[in-house]
């Protein structure tokens, strides 16, 4: 049995139908003072829950209330599948007084569920997913191999690979070995949360050249625009990209055409109008052994 918010009906429903599963709406009602209530549907022994927190707040609220009624309605085991998992950038404290976010919500959900399936989390001193969550399954997925099957064929075999940063590096190597393609990442330094700078120490390797600059997790956005805006300066030819999370307004769509990005893709960890790289087969992969009879 599969669950889920109606706004993620159509990413639930193709896993569902590829796991031979039935799929269930989770109705959400908002109070006037801002309270929900929510009403799940019927409970398997074994119930998955498909819930990409973005908009994390209302979401795991929802989340919570919806594993109480399905624990109480009979399920035995819970797996939440979460493409997009909220919360987990802030694992430290960089000054006083400040929350480590990824330390609550963690194990608020090793507490609420048995197996949590993710892609492409936002780790950064976190190097392990089971270590997010104590005492439970947890797999963070490569969205990798889906991306590079959507693109086989499609791509001059002179494209660059190109991260925005030495953090990008595991997954661009990854994608560009599966593709056959060179690759480099950019040197970023951080001023704020919103001001980036990125440079590209081999910058002769980009000039005349396509580019597939490829990053995990796009939200306000800035980072994109200053890698462009970079890879421009260094002549490359083109620049499409291919992002994990499409977390932005789509209205900066026309910020990222202003600074060279001829096409964006996205994955479908996340409803977005940019989605164009089906995850519900890596998914399903991963899911296949909770409908074993």
């Amino acid at each position: 049995m599969l669950q889920c918010l109606m706004e993620a009906a159509d990413h639930a429903g193709r896993l569902a139908e590829r796991l031979g599963v039935p799929l269930r709406l989770i109705d959400v009602h908002r109070f006037p003072d801002g309270e929900l209530k929510v009403t799940v549907g019927e409970a398997a022994a074994t119930t998955m829950l498909y819930m990409p927190l973005d908009a994390p707040n209302d979401k795991l609220v929802t989340l919570l209330f919806a594993a109480e009624a399905l624990r109480r309605g009979g399920a035995r085991r819970l797996v939440l599948v979460a493409p997009y998992l909220c919360y987990m950038r802030q694992d430290a404290a960089f000054h006083p007084g400040e929350a480590i976010s990824q330390k609550v919500v963690g194990p608020l959900l090793a507490r609420t569920f048995d197996r949590v399936v993710t892609v492409d989390a936002h780790l950064h001193r976190t190097h392990k997913i089971r270590d997010v969550f104590p005492g439970i399954e947890a797999e963070d997925l490569s969205a990798m191999p889906a991306v590079a099957e959507a693109l086989h064929g499609t791509l001059d075999p002179r494209t660059v690979v190109v991260g925005p940063d030495e953090e990008s590096a595991p997954w661009v190597g990854d994608l560009a070995g599966r593709l056959g393609l060179a690759h480099t990442v950019g040197r970023k330094s951080r001023a704020g949360d919103r001001a980036v700078a990125i440079a590209f120490t081999e910058a002769g390797q980009l000039k005349g050249r396509p580019v597939l600059l490829v990053d995990d997790i796009v939200s306000s956005g800035g980072t994109l625009v200053t890698c462009a805006k970079a890879l421009a300066a260094a002549d490359a030819a083109s620049i499409d990209c291919v992002i994990t999370h499409a977390l932005f307004a789509p209205a900066m769509m026309r910020e990222f055409e202003r600074a060279g990005i001829r096409s964006l893709r996205s994955t479908t960890s996340v409803p977005h109008p940019t989605n164009a790289i089906r995850l519900d087969g890596l998914l399903a992969a991963a899911l296949r052994k909770e409908t074993a009879a």
